[in-house]
């Protein structure tokens, strides 16, 4: 297919699938839910916990801070990582009314 040719899509279009780009990894929906659980993280914990190298759970925080899902603050030598509550709901908002499409059709004609 070659270029994905974005600008021919509308803007909710681009935001639903660069949200599943991003979570379509399973260490990084780990990442997300270990946050979740403890509601803060040090990097470090991360590699004990999730079971990946440091270098590979640091692009996958990359991947998840890009989308500005979680953020985090220098503590000393490590960063702090917590979820962005406003941009999760923001989120589940978009992703919600995306699979509520189904309700809002109530149809159940296929074909």
């Amino acid at each position: 297919m070659g270029l994905t040719k974005s600008e021919i899509f509308t803007t909710e279009q681009n935001n639903i699938a660069t949200i599943a780009k991003v979570l379509g990894h399973p260490a990084r929906i780990a990442i997300v839910q270990h946050l979740f659980k403890i509601n803060s993280c040090v990097c470090g914990d991360l590699v004990e916990v999730i079971g990946l190298a440091q270098p590979t759970i640091s692009q996958h925080l990359k991947e998840l801070k890009k989308l500005n899902i979680i953020q985090g603050t220098i503590e000393g030598t490590s960063v702090c990582y917590c979820i962005n509550t406003e941009k999760w709901n923001e989120i589940k908002s978009l992703l919600t009314q995306f699979l509520d499409l189904d309700i809002a059709a109530k149809t159940n004609n296929c074909c």
